[in-house]
């Protein structure tokens, strides 16, 4: 694994490349510092504590078993989000645009980055007022968020 840093919005995002899987795991709480823009890590992080606090309160597995979500689990959602939006797995997108470690984020134009942002937000606006708990409540509001920016995109 190989960890670097990604810079969006002037927000830097902690992340891991798995080179067994070909996934980039990015760090849930530089995510909410995004979403939520805040600048200060502390911000961000006590933003995750207060939502783990929620989830482990509504009985979350996600929550219950670790501090912190899965990163295999974001990586599905991510991936979810990403397809519904893109008709495309990640994995499909970056070999379409011949990547192999590096990131797609990195790669991509500025509507696919303006889509990825609107299913992304769309997403976790969709979750938060769902108060979806668990992996497949998140998975209902990625393919909703992801699904509006496809009918953004046409």
């Amino acid at each position: 694994m190989k960890n670097t840093l990604a810079v969006f919005e002037n927000f830097k995002i902690r992340r891991i490349y798995d080179e067994k899987s070909e996934t980039w795991f990015f760090s849930v709480v530089d995510i909410i510092a995004v979403l939520t823009e805040q600048y200060e890590h502390k911000k961000g992080q006590s933003y995750w504590t207060t939502l783990k606090n929620r989830l482990k309160k509504e009985g979350s597995e996600d929550v219950t078993k670790c501090d912190q979500l899965k990163e295999k689990e974001y990586a599905i959602l991510t991936n979810i989000i990403h397809q519904e939006w893109s008709d495309l797995t990640v994995k499909d997108h970056k070999s379409i645009k011949s990547l192999n470690t590096q990131d797609l984020h990195d790669h991509m134009s500025e509507a696919e980055l303006i889509f990825t942002a609107l299913a992304e937000l769309s997403t976790c606006q969709i979750a938060e007022t769902m108060e979806a708990a668990g992996m497949e409540e998140n998975k209902v509001a990625g393919k909703t968020g992801g699904g509006i920016a496809k009918r953004a995109r046409l």
